[in-house]
């Protein structure tokens, strides 16, 4: 097996972690927002635009939730090879790192879109 040293690695995942803070209190100000188009307009295309946007804020705080459950295992699995090799890993949890760093990407993408969609639905019935 080949090793390189941890460092290799940076600090992503903390980042990492402190983005999904960041869009978990993005979501919750959406949805308070939502909340005040719900009790404003009461049309069905409004009322159908309040279900899309409820169903998208729960579907990334799963997201969410499941992308830092998979940084949390790879930060401990990254740290227990660490230990086990002096302050270096095996060089293939660096792929594990790059599927992880395009997942967040990823992630991240899917959240500007749905801000953006939401901005465009809040100037129409704010």
């Amino acid at each position: 097996m080949s090793y390189t040293n941890i460092t290799r690695i940076g600090t992503d995942h903390t980042i990492w972690q402190k983005g999904f803070g960041f869009y978990k209190d993005e979501l919750d100000i959406m949805e308070s927002r939502l909340s005040e188009v719900a009790l404003k307009n009461t049309t069905f295309e409004a009322r159908q635009g309040v279900e899309h946007f409820q169903n998208q804020f729960i579907v990334q705080r799963n997201n969410i939730d499941e992308l830092k459950h998979e940084v949390n295992l790879y930060v401990e699995k990254l740290g227990k090879d660490a230990q086990q090799h002096g302050g270096r890993m095996e060089t293939a949890m660096i792929a594990e790192h790059t599927a992880l760093h395009e997942k967040y990407e990823d992630f991240e993408r899917v959240m500007n879109i749905l801000r953006h969609e939401f901005n465009e639905y809040l100037s129409k019935w704010m």
